[in-house]
């Protein structure tokens, strides 16, 4: 079974969703395949502006790589050329958020460190269970989490692999914020709809200064910082700030 991957666009907004509920939304190397053409067609649409990424189903958001799939690539070199699907994700400039309820496991995990906004159902369980079959994740875990929620409590997670409540990954700063079930999905639309209604231009620039925090030595990271913000204005919008403040309403950034 490859299962599928589906996209829909409103409101500035592309809704992705992981459709393989009946496998935990296992992802497949069609599904990998699927995602990557989704995330080329939202970045060339103008029209989106922020991303939600989400699992069909209540029991998982997504577990990771289908095993079965995984076992029948024909060579380790053709598994190297594969599409990695949580690198997909890192990838896209726009903003994204993640809506994760229930099993968020290995590669879905990854997925969910690429985005830029993690909202957890209460029922979410995060895990990395790769070293328990065998091999080491290759969506970023090792060199992300680290990063994200220090080193000792991601050895804890990577080389045990054991698995974490939303509570307590609210706590490490996996997740953002932790809503009830019933409440994930408009909680993570509301957010998607909030970025969508900032400046494209600054929404991205700030997430691709961000994202240097993580790799850039401090001098260099700051240099950069001042080049995004030079880049904001000179792409105009922050005029629009200033006039929205005057007047006392709401910034009104649509292109």
């Amino acid at each position: 079974m490859q299962g599928s991957v589906r996209m829909t666009v409103a409101d500035g907004v592309a809704e992705i969703v992981l459709d393989r509920a009946a496998k935990h939304n296992a992802v497949t190397p069609a599904m990998a395949r699927e995602l990557a053409g989704h995330a080329r067609s939202l970045e060339e649409d103008d029209a989106v502006r922020a991303v939600l990424l989400r699992g069909e189903g209540e029991r998982a958001f997504c577990s990771g790589s289908d095993l079965n799939a995984l076992a029948a690539y024909p060579s380790a070199w053709h598994f190297r050329n594969r599409v990695e699907y949580a690198t997909v994700v890192r990838d896209i400039r726009k903003p994204v958020v993640a809506a994760l309820q229930g099993w968020t496991l290995g590669g879905g995990a990854e997925m969910a460190l690429g985005a830029d906004i993690r909202i957890a159902a209460e029922t979410t369980r995060i895990g990395f269970p790769e070293v328990q079959r065998g091999w080491v994740g290759g969506g970023g875990a090792s060199q992300l989490l680290p990063r994200l929620i220090g080193h000792a409590a991601a050895t804890r997670l990577l080389m045990l692999g054991e698995q974490v409540e939303a509570a307590e990954a609210l706590r490490l700063g996996m997740v953002h914020r932790v809503v009830a079930p019933a409440a994930l999905l408009e909680a993570a639309r509301a957010a998607a709809r909030q970025l969508a209604g900032y400046s494209p231009v600054a929404v991205q620039s700030v997430k691709a200064a961000l994202r240097a925090a993580m790799e850039a030595p401090l001098s260099a990271g700051l240099r950069y910082e001042n080049e995004m913000n030079v880049l904001c204005f000179s792409a105009g919008d922050h005029l629009e700030g200033i006039r929205a403040f005057n007047e006392k309403r709401s910034a009104d950034f649509a292109r």
